[in-house]
């Protein structure tokens, strides 16, 4: 700018900044602690399931309360103080586990085939632990003192996830890098967890039994003390990630300062209770100031703030530039004395290595005011370093505020943009307008409002040199844009008449006036803005409530106690809270809280004690809570009980105003409490309380005595509280507000008491605040400020002389202020609702809602039309491969997927050709051809056919044995020998049939064969031996026998290579199965009978194998019950499908029956998904992923299961039936098709094969004739629907939901509900996709869900098992856990009744009365 003088050059504590601008910066690889065989380090084993050995530690280091002098290391990213149990124990079950884990990234990792490696060592250099005590010093500023003496370091190094070999798939290139670090003393020990930017590129792994049914669970991270000595309560644990997103966020986000260093306190000889994270790296508003309570019932602690957020994967910066939390004081330009800059953190590795670390942590934000460029411009450099006047920058603390949501006011700092030195004092305030305020000359100093008319001059009411803007409403356009605010820029070397014009300066009103209340208006200040509430107004400028009005507040809370010793939990029950603002009392309820907890709570009147601090009444000079804070901020309670030292911590959350100016509170209690016998009452005296208030904190410490009565019985106790709230105030006006540092809460009354027939507990109390000297003041004080006027509850008390008093009706209210009456703005047609909007009266206000098609514009009163959804698919602006190669697919609004077209593999948006010959898809005796997107096959000479099957051109075709000598295939038991000694040519006789003798030309193995050359199990003889006697094999073809089925199927599975400890079905030369059945070369064998199941009590130890009788013969007429097959009793019950079986768990009303659980159905070879149940045949339905079949059998005794569907699918999963119209619908995720067909089978066609990706659950309604289907894509999941005839498909769902496995439609709400493995949630919405509501939002890995009277029930692969929901309160009632622990998948309810007949809805007239009664 023409005049401006050159910035001044930078001293080299400023290029200390610079660097510390940097300090989001990621987690490079060389950043790790050194690792590698050169440093020492041990090489775990390849393999996908490997275990260290021990490492004897030279000194133990404390895990929670104990010591362990040696560790483990296991390849699935976990380390313990004791070997690991099989993986399948734990690998993909969550938190807690039974032993002790250290766990960087739980997951099903494998190494084999030089895929990556893992390093681990014991390291007592001053390097590492150097590095490591610097981290710690960082994470943990009250940790100075720690110096660890020794170092136990693992790292994985581009480790991969394990994955089922497949003929149709290449391996995944993902590979993740990531380190631990336990470092510790003899007292402390802390771990570690460091995630380089490029470390991690797969999120979680796909269990080894789900088959092709496509799952993946997120990795866990985190620590279990594993099992303890009371064998009844769960070692407490801690937990990291809980989704896919969280574990992405490892990387990008962190608790110690440093995106991807992640530290925690571990092990201590002083009391530990649990993990003790860091904390001061967090963003401001990422964690309260007291630690996350950890459950006394479990102890387990999350962290739910820091992962659960969505982030980019760029680099995050974690820079806030407006309204900072972090900002204990503005920045000040002192003229005199020089003083040493002082950088308050060191959070960049590098800056870390060389520099020791202080206690304070401070912003981009704070420190972008002290640079000669914006932080976010590119950075100078600045070859020539000089000395420039000094300046000092205040200290401050860390924050401990929540997290500011997106529409929350936010302040800037803007200390001009010359160089540091362009403001010397903090009185150097210039703000004026050019145009854009009324000009009215006759009421000078007066400006108008669009409510409340003229109001007095702003000399008289708001802060010195500040410039008034009019109140807009929230949300209102932006000013005029000719409209310039004039700021200054005072430089040492300037003319002092001359000021910078800056119109580009977007922290002022004129950008961010809409961030104010409606009834608020705006204020630029040098440094930023601020917004102030309107006369007859109060709040802190964000959120504004009319003086003397009364106020709601709503809310949940969620609690995890221990009462005595009676665990109880409650989720999201009901609080309504009724103030009366000019008398300052103030009532809440809380709904449905267990008994034994709500009786327990009743001393703990803080619970409502908060509302009452909120909206005391207030003395003159003195503030309420909601003045100060406004509608968003965290309190944070900590209550000691005595004598017991029973510890309870409270967590409320304040996240703004409702439309109809209802506050909201989320409310989380978690801990113990002593318990209160039912014929006790809870009184507790009056109190006071002082409170202490410093910039974005008010704290508070007391000690309070109840009492416990009963008759004669009267007992005391007492508790005592530490709490704080931590809110966001505007850092302009600290200065200017006269805020007493201390103010004192006087409580005049307070009741607690618990309604058993209601179930509500509530609390009422009077509350007063004003000066900490108490008594000091007059005797008798006007009524306005005790609450003894006569003033009505909805009118503002104003105070004249002496003890006089008016009487004025708030806003929104008529009357002589004794008497008020709400008004009728809708009637009275006095609202500003614009054309098209409707008008509705609220209590002292009203609002303005639209039809449908219609919106509010910004302005909050207009109605404009929905402007219709663009087709990125249509109009370009999709990012899909070209046209040639992939599809792009609309899922409604800006939403679109993208596909690859068969011939192409990639995720849609980069399709790259499949070479389909080098995946041997023509015959061996063909020339194959790629080409882009296809290929093609043409039989050699000598051959014909179509390429994909050849024959030779002789009249006679050649048996398979003859084949195969013409193609030879390695022998049986010779895989990975070379091709030349490995290749076995088989021995036909004279009709080309397999010579029952099988030898090996080069190694002298022989064998016996079956009919089809396939080896029989334990007839191998060595080289040297007597070869076998073999009986000549059955020449002619017959279908497989069930053993070959699942023998096939197993195979199949293990990609054609089982595992030597795998089992693998013996089969006869016949199919049948072998009487003796073996578990690899484990030893462990056992005896089956002719179907395979096991014979009870014939297992045997490794070494002596049990005697097995041949099986008999199968009958030649139908058996009564098939022995595999135990028909249910009557009543209602659950059918789940557990891997090769069918599970029956019957109901009592709604609770689950686990004495009389057992198996209905044994399908060995099968992996059952979808079921469901037809209820006017009493016939089961099920699809089988290994068979690909689609199956039924009647609950009848003496039936047999039958495949109906066995051709023409590849992965069927979702089943539902139609009992209305006789008609089954199935997904197959394979084939990405959803189908129907009669219930035999027959009539089968495709509904839809076009836009789906993975289709996965499906349900129907049949009364209506509605269907509802899933689909998981990850890039763009949804729930849709059409009619079961195909017609009406659109999208219900698409928004919010991450991988929905499970469906179901309730018939008693008529609703359809999900459940989310992505967002941990059970939602529920009307079949028009309205009403969307949560009914619980802690799901663990739920896959299948269906609806019973009021619960739904789903099943679980964390927890492997059947979980219970109340659906009206989202408790978890209950949980069937079967004895084998493996994955559950479909579930459905069998009623002892068919729903409604062929009629859409019927209804009967009971003779008693007119009662109707609804049949479905």
């Amino acid at each position: 700018m023409p005049g401006r003088a050159p910035p001044a050059p930078l001293l080299p504590g400023a290029l200390c900044l610079l660097l510390l601008l940097g300090w989001a910066a990621a987690l490079a690889r060389p950043e790790l602690a050194p690792y590698g065989e050169p440093r020492g380090d041990r090489l775990l084993p390849a393999g996908d399931d490997e275990s260290s050995a021990a490492l004897r530690l030279r000194r133990p280091l404390l895990f929670y309360e104990a010591r362990f002098g040696q560790l483990y290391v296991g390849t699935n990213g976990i380390i313990s103080t004791q070997d690991f149990p099989r993986e399948t124990q734990y690998v993909d079950d969550d938190f807690p586990t039974d032993f002790p884990a250290i766990a960087p990234f739980l997951s099903d990792i494998d190494t084999s085939g030089g895929k990556g490696k893992i390093y681990y060592r014991e390291d007592e250099s001053s390097e590492v632990l150097g590095q490591a005590a610097r981290l710690i010093h960082a994470a943990f500023p009250s940790a100075a003192a720690f110096t660890p003496t020794h170092a136990f370091v693992a790292t994985w190094e581009n480790v991969a996830a394990y994955e089922e070999v497949s003929r149709n798939s290449e391996p995944s290139k993902k590979l993740n890098t990531f380190q631990a670090i336990l470092a510790y003393d003899d007292s402390d020990t802390y771990a570690l967890f460091l995630y380089p930017v490029d470390g991690l590129q797969f999120f979680g792994t796909r269990p080894k039994e789900s088959y092709n049914v496509q799952l993946e669970l997120p990795a866990r991270v985190g620590f279990s003390r594993g099992e303890t000595d009371d064998l009844k309560r769960e070692g407490p644990y801690y937990t990291l990630t809980s989704s896919e997103q969280s574990v992405k966020n490892l990387y990008q986000t962190s608790n110690s300062g440093i995106p991807g260093v992640w530290a925690f306190h571990i092990g201590s000889t002083s009391q530990l209770d649990n993990v003790m994270p860091a904390r001061v790296g967090e963003k401001p508003s990422e964690g309260p100031s007291l630690e996350t309570p950890e459950s006394t019932l479990h102890r387990a602690t999350t962290e739910p703030n820091v992962l659960d957020a969505d982030y980019p994967d760029e680099t995050i910066d974690y820079a806030e530039p407006f309204y900072d939390e972090n900002e204990e004081d503005d920045v000040e330009y002192l003229p005199a004395g020089p003083t040493e800059l002082v950088p308050e953190a060191y959070t960049r590795l590098d800056v870390l290595y060389n520099e020791p670390r202080r206690s304070g942590t401070r912003l981009d934000s704070e420190l972008e005011s002290t640079l000669p460029y914006p932080a976010s411009s590119p950075r100078p450099s600045y070859p020539d370093v000089k000395s420039v006047p000094p300046y000092q920058v205040t200290q401050e603390r860390p924050s401990q505020s929540p997290r500011a949501s997106e529409d929350e006011v936010e302040f800037s700092q803007e200390a001009g943009v010359g160089n540091p030195s362009s403001l010397e004092t903090d009185d150097s305030l210039l703000e004026l307008t050019t145009e854009g305020l009324p000009e009215n000359p006759d009421q000078d100093g007066v400006q108008p409002y669009p409510d409340s008319g003229a109001v007095p001059s702003e000399m008289d009411n708001y802060p010195e040199q500040a410039v008034v803007l009019q109140g807009y409403p929230e949300n209102s356009p932006p000013f005029n844009r000719g409209r310039q605010v004039v700021g200054v820029d005072e430089d040492i070397g300037f003319n002092p008449d001359v000021f910078t014009y800056n119109p580009a300066g977007k922290e002022t009103c004129e950008w961010n006036h809409g961030q104010c209340s409606q009834h608020a208006f705006c204020t630029d200040y040098a440094t930023g803005f601020c917004c102030h509430c309107q006369p007859k107004f109060y709040g802190n400028g964000r959120h504004c409530l009319p003086e003397g009005a009364v106020h709601r507040l709503n809310g949940k809370v969620s609690g995890n106690l221990l009462v005595g010793q009676t665990p109880v939990r409650f989720s999201a029950v009901d609080l309504h809270a009724y103030i009366v603002g000019n008398d300052g009392r103030a009532y809440a309820a809380i709904s449905h809280v267990p008994q034994p907890a709500a009786r327990a709570l009743m001393p703990l009147t803080p619970i409502g004690g908060l509302f009452g601090w909120l909206f005391a009444l207030e003395k003159p000079g003195y503030e309420n809570g909601f003045s100060i804070t406004g509608a968003k901020f965290t309190h944070n309670l900590e209550v000691t009980f005595y004598p017991g030292e029973e510890k309870v911590h409270i967590t409320q959350t304040a996240d703004g105003l409702g439309p109809d100016n209802y506050l909201s509170i989320q409310t989380n209690i978690q801990g113990q409490v002593p318990f209160i016998p039912e014929n006790f009452t809870v009184h507790i005296a009056p109190y006071k309380e002082l409170y202490h208030y410093s910039h974005s904190a008010v704290t508070s410490t007391a000690y309070r005595q109840y009492f416990l009565t009963s008759g004669r019985i009267n007992q005391t106790f007492a508790y005592q509280l530490r709490q704080n709230i931590t809110y966001q105030d505007c850092p302009p006006t600290r200065h200017r507000r006269a805020l007493p540092a201390v103010q004192q809460l006087s409580v005049d009354r307070v009741f607690a008491l618990y309604s058993d027939g209601e179930r509500v507990l509530r609390y009422a109390i009077t509350n007063q605040i004003g000066s900490s000297e108490g008594g000091s003041g007059p005797s008798h004080v006007n009524p306005c400020y005790d609450g003894t006027h006569a003033c009505d509850t909805s009118a503002r008390c104003q105070p004249g002389l002496g003890l006089g008093y008016t009487c004025e009706c708030t806003a929104g209210y008529r009357g002589d202020g004794r008497d008020c009456v709400d008004i009728d703005e809708c009637a009275e047609s006095i609202s500003r609702c614009g054309h098209r909007s409707l008008c509705i009266n609220s209590p002292g206000s009203y609002r303005c809602e639209c039809p449908s098609g219609h919106q509010l514009a910004a302005d909050r009163q207009t109605c404009v039309p929905i402007p219709p959804p663009s087709n990125p698919c249509e109009d370009g602006r999709h990012t899909c491969a070209s046209a040639d190669r992939a599809r792009c697919i609309h899922h409604g609004g800006g939403s679109f997927g993208c596909v690859c077209l068969a011939g192409y593999t990639g995720n849609g948006h980069n399709c790259s050709d499949v070479d389909e010959c080098a995946e041997g898809r023509c015959h061996q005796a063909a020339a194959c051809a790629n080409t882009p997107g296809s290929f093609s096959c043409r039989c050699k000479p000598g051959y014909r056919g179509d390429g994909l099957q050849c024959a030779p051109e002789t009249v006679q075709r050649l048996t398979l044995c003859e084949q195969e000598r013409r193609y030879p295939k390695p022998a049986p038991g010779l895989q990975g020998v070379s091709a030349h000694l490995g290749l076995h040519i088989p021995q036909c006789d004279d009709q080309g049939n397999y010579r029952p003798l099988q030898c090996h030309s080069s190694t002298g193995f022989c064998w016996c064969v079956d009919g089809a050359g396939q080896e029989i199990a334990g007839s191998r003889s060595p080289p040297g031996t007597t070869p076998p006697r073999c009986r000549t094999p059955e020449p002619t073809r017959r279908p497989q026998t069930m053993c070959e089925r699942w023998r096939q199927s197993l195979l199949e599975h293990y990609g054609g290579s089982p595992r030597e400890d795998q089992y693998v079905p013996q089969c006869d030369a016949l199919g049948n199965f072998n009487p003796l059945q073996c578990h690899g070369n484990s030893g462990y064998c056992w005896c089956v009978d002719e179907s395979g199941r096991e014979v009870q009590g014939t297992r045997s130890e490794p070494g002596s194998p049990p005697p097995c009788l041949p099986s008999l013969a199968p009958p030649t007429v139908q058996p009564s019950p098939r022995p595999d097959v135990t028909p249910p009793a009557a009543g209602t019950f659950l059918l789940y499908a557990q891997g090769q079986q069918i599970g029956y768990l019957p109901l009592n009303g709604t609770r689950l029956q686990k004495e009389t659980a057992k198996t209905l159905l044994s399908l060995h070879g099968s992996i059952v998904v979808g079921l469901d149940y037809d209820c006017r045949e009493k016939m089961v339905y099920w699809t089988d992923v290994a068979g690909r079949t689609v199956n039924r059998a009647s609950l009848e005794p003496g039936a047999e299961p039958e495949t109906i569907i066995n051709s023409g699918v590849l992965s069927p999963e979702g089943l539902t039936i139609d009992h209305f119209r006789r008609t089954m619908f199935w997904t197959d995720s394979g084939l990405d098709k959803i189908e129907r067909a009669r219930l035999d089978g027959s009539e089968r066609r495709v509904l839809f094969d076009a836009d789906l990706v993975n289709p996965r659950a499906i349900t129907v309604d049949a009364i209506r004739g509605n269907l509802y289907w899933t689909d998981w894509n990850r890039e763009a999941p949804k729930i849709e629907t059409s009619t079961v005839d195909g017609a009406n498909r659109r999208i219900l769902v698409n928004k919010d939901i991450g991988l929905p496995n499970g469906l179901t439609f309730d018939p008693f709400s008529k609703l359809i509900c999900w459940a989310d493995a992505g967002t941990k949630k059970l939602e529920c919405t009307l079949p028009d996709g309205t009403g969307r509501r949560v009914v619980q939002n802690n799901l663990n890995y739920p896959f299948s869900i269906v609806s019973y009277a009021n619960h739904f029930y789903h099943t679980d692969w964390r927890r492997d098992g059947v979980i219970a929901v109340n659906k009206d309160s989202g408790f978890l009632t209950d949980e069937y856990l079967p004895e084998q622990r493996s994955h559950l998948y479909g579930i459905t309810a069998v009623y002892p009744y068919c729903p409604g007949g062929k009629v859409q809805l019927a209804y009967c007239r009971s003779t008693i009365g007119n009662m109707y009664i609804s049949l479905y």
